[in-house]
């Protein structure tokens, strides 16, 4: 057989070589082998999936896109979007716990095409629409094969992914997806809750900063955040202003889920999620994947026990010692929801 032949039957056999980055400056694709246990086990598919004994290869695109068209892949997978701690890697291990889906957590290639699609200027190259259209549908094909037929694909985005969700619901796939979010007060509080969610959310917040800044269209610089409840509540108005434009130009395509109501009502929440994505999934089933081990484990880490109870605790606790700065934080938000439309979609879509 020829190279193209034999990356053919590799790609069309199933998902086993998962295309792991994307080398935009080499014009090149990455693939790792994985089984469906690694898939399963994967909290992250970016480099934390990589181990010593990883085997991989690196593929030229104009290989693996013509290993692609003579497999005849298709493009037809779903999404979970969410703003950060909201249990998006909870609910895409329940739905990935039903023989009808092949859940994937926070490929890198999604990140990847996001960075290119939003800043193409600070990336090594840069394509024409039509070269990166290719590539992100070629790539897009691959994150689709799953191990069974009858099977679809749930893409599981990073957070930040969402930026590009608009661009990915609008294709002629007419991909469905879940959109995962709380209230502003629960999400800061989440965030407060630990010290490893306030570092993280530091480090995000220049990069809101800057996205929310865009989607506002005009000078803002007296709404810059001031302290750590502000800055919060920013990350929040950026993640979820994104979702809601997203939403609002594809909405029979989208079901929203607070994660709080999930809690409450775990089992018409997950049902409600199975309809929407095509999978059927009786009444039994959902009965049977909410009484698993991940309801009762951080869904992140699973060596370690985590529930509904606990979480509360913590929110609780964070109320308690950060009051004051989510206090801040809702006020921002009000002077901010004043002046700009992006920041009344982002409460009107959380209400």
């Amino acid at each position: 057989m020829t190279p193209i032949d034999d990356l053919k039957d590799v790609l069309g056999r199933s998902p086993e070589l998962f295309p792991h980055g994307l080398d935009a400056g080499k014009d090149s694709i990455s693939f790792v082998r994985l089984t469906r246990s690694d898939y399963a086990a994967a909290s992250f598919l970016d480099a934390r999936v990589l181990t010593p004994q990883s085997a991989g290869r690196t593929i030229p695109w104009p290989q693996v896109a013509a290993g692609i068209e003579a497999a005849q892949l298709a493009e037809h997978c779903a999404f979970i979007f969410h703003i950060g701690h909201v249990g998006s890697t909870l609910l895409s291990r329940l739905i990935g716990a039903h023989p009808g889906a092949l859940a994937l957590r926070e490929p890198l290639l999604l990140r990847t095409f996001t960075e290119l699609h939003s800043t193409p200027a600070a990336q090594p190259r840069t394509w024409r629409p039509e070269e990166f259209e290719a590539r992100l549908s070629g790539c897009l094909k691959l994150l689709s094969r799953t191990f069974d037929g009858g099977q679809i694909a749930v893409l599981k985005a990073t957070s930040f992914v969402s930026e590009f969700a608009a661009a990915l619901l609008s294709r002629s796939s007419r991909p469905r997806a879940v959109m995962m979010y709380v209230s502003a007060e629960s999400h800061m509080a989440t965030i407060l809750g630990g010290p490893n969610s306030r570092q993280e959310a530091k480090l995000l917040a220049p990069d809101r900063w800057q996205r929310l800044y865009r989607r506002m269209g005009r000078e803002s610089h007296q709404l810059a955040p001031r302290g750590e409840g502000e800055m919060l509540a920013l990350g929040w108005a950026c993640e979820t202003s994104a979702l809601a434009r997203a939403a609002a130009a594809n909405a029979a395509r989208v079901l929203k889920i607070d994660f709080e109501r999930f809690l409450a009502e775990p089992e018409p929440v997950l049902a409600a999620a199975f309809r929407h994505l095509g999978i059927e999934a009786a009444a039994s089933a959902v009965a049977s994947i909410l009484a698993g081990p991940d309801m009762r484990r951080y869904s992140k880490a699973p060596e370690y026990a985590y529930d509904a109870a606990l979480r509360h605790a913590v929110l609780n606790e964070a109320r308690a010692a950060h009051g004051a700065e989510i206090q801040r934080g809702l006020a921002w938000l009000d002077r901010a929801a004043e002046q700009f439309a992006v920041v009344r979609e982002a409460l009107v879509f959380a209400a």
